[in-house]
């Protein structure tokens, strides 16, 4: 089953860039279709694939930062090659 995730990462500290880039170079290197924008970043594939990658990267992520937050949302099917028609 193909999934469609939407993720924005929160540091909650002063120096918030670093992590987040970090965080968005590990998604970029994954081998997933990854879309980003200026609010979020999107990850396309196999549910089964990007849940364990997604679980692993997560708690690697939580682990490195003392405060952070991570809003997640999940679509089912593949909407990579979205566009909207209107």
């Amino acid at each position: 089953m193909q999934i469609s995730v939407e993720l924005s990462l929160s540091p909650l500290q002063d120096d918030y860039a670093k992590p987040v880039k970090e965080f968005i170079k590990t998604l970029r290197n994954s081998g997933f279709t990854v879309i980003e924008n200026p609010l979020a970043t999107q990850i396309y594939g196999d549910y089964d694939d990007i849940m364990e990658f997604l679980t692993e990267e997560i708690k690697e992520t939580f682990l490195s930062l003392d405060h952070v937050s991570l809003s997640m949302r999940l679509v089912k099917g593949n909407r990579s090659t979205y566009a909207a028609d209107f």
